[in-house]
């Protein structure tokens, strides 16, 4: 598989699951890198069941559908970790040991490699063990608590922190920080990633803001979690939402003047004395318009202001739309690959076909001899998994 990017030419193995896994070899492969995915001949049940082009996660890759229970299956995936520069896996620690194909094995097979590992307490503690999920993770880290309304419960913010950011993300920055050190020492080395602690480095600033005596831990009474005036969102004429988030008081001023409001008699929101009575003057005023009228006096200015947009609503939106920031495949809308690279283009992605669908193609390209792909298959070691 010819691709560009910033990472052309560089080879991973990504073995099969759900949420930050998959989300970190989605990344690499955006990025130019050849991801070779691993998945089980049987149906694992993780997921929510969907055509495989609905998953974005898996766009952009090939994969190999094996049976790990088999000495040759085993022995076809050290083989393709023999010829990759890095692995990422996501199962609970021990699992990859179980199945023979745990760091010690990999790397005295390649020495070069890099070897990342995610989960959601990280490969030792007390809780290592233990099952969870994301919800789980962000509890244990402080960012739960932090979000939400004053007097209410913690805001469940999907599955962004623990999952994606804290998790997929920062997977993806060990790797490439892995890889880059192995150009200089020759040595491969084990990513060991944590969701729970991939949380907590999100949660970084707050940590410095709460000692400094400047974050609360009462939910909903802070700058930046709702609780002032000029952080939050705001309900329009037809029910609708606008945010706003002039932090810096010269914004504050562009926005109350927009809204035609007398700065120099409006409640000093320096003052949290005075958030009430500035919070219900701004709902007041708010609620004269439709939010698409707001947009057209705030959009575009210093106010620090957007229009709060759904799922179908953002890729439609002019500046999307001018970046090219949402892409097209198969009748998807998604996000298109990103950062943007000024020389090495990042390439087309594809979209994710059925697990082990081109499994073969795959082995040829990493090298494999015909003949023991054909053995392998007539074995039933590869081939594709029988429903997903």
């Amino acid at each position: 598989m010819t691709k560009s990017g910033p990472l052309k030419g560089v080879r991973i193995v990504e073995f099969s699951g759900i949420g930050p896994g998959p989300m970190c070899g989605m990344l690499l492969s955006d990025m130019g890198a050849d991801v070779a995915v691993i998945d089980r001949l049987e149906p694992s049940g993780l997921g929510l069941p969907r055509a495989p082009k609905y998953d974005i996660a898996r766009r952009g890759r090939r994969s190999v559908a094996l049976d790990l229970k088999h000495p040759d299956g085993v022995a076809c995936a050290l083989d393709l970790v023999r010829g990759a520069d890095a692995l990422i896996e996501g199962f609970r620690p021990g699992a990859m040991e179980r199945l023979g194909l745990g760091p010690d094995v990999c790397l005295k097979a390649n020495p070069k490699l890099v070897y990342g590992r995610i989960t959601g307490w990280g490969q030792d503690g007390p809780l290592a063990q233990s099952a969870g999920h994301d919800l789980n993770y962000i509890a244990l880290s402080g960012a739960l608590a932090a979000i939400g309304k004053k007097g209410e419960a913690p805001a469940i913010p999907l599955n962004l922190i623990g999952d994606f950011g804290g998790g997929g993300m920062l997977l993806a920055l060990g790797v490439l920080a892995a890889l880059l050190e192995t150009k200089t020492s020759g040595q491969g080395q084990v990513v060991d990633a944590a969701m729970a602690e991939g949380a907590t480095m999100l949660l970084g600033s707050f940590f410095g803001m709460m000692a400094a005596g400047l974050h609360s831990l009462e939910r909903g009474t802070n700058v930046l979690d709702g609780g002032a005036p000029f952080y939050d969102v705001y309900e329009c004429k037809d029910g609708r939402y606008v945010s706003i988030a002039p932090v810096e008081g010269k914004f504050q001023r562009v926005l109350l003047e927009r809204i035609s409001f007398d700065p120099a008699a409006f409640p000093e929101m320096a003052d949290s004395a005075n958030w009430p009575e500035a919070r219900e003057a701004i709902a007041a005023r708010m609620r004269e318009k439709n939010r698409d009228e707001w947009c057209s006096v705030l959009e575009g200015t210093d106010s620090c202001f957007a229009p709060v947009l759904d799922m179908r609503e953002a890729p439609e939106h002019p500046h999307f739309k001018a970046r090219g920031s949402f892409i097209d495949l198969d009748g998807v809308t998604q996000p298109a690959p990103a950062p943007r690279f000024s020389r090495t283009q990042l390439p087309a992605p594809s979209s994710a076909t059925e697990a082990g669908a081109e499994g073969r193609e795959l082995l040829l390209d990493w090298g494999f001899e015909p003949a023991r792909v054909d053995a392998l298959q007539a074995k039933g070691v590869i081939g594709a998994p029988k429903g997903d």
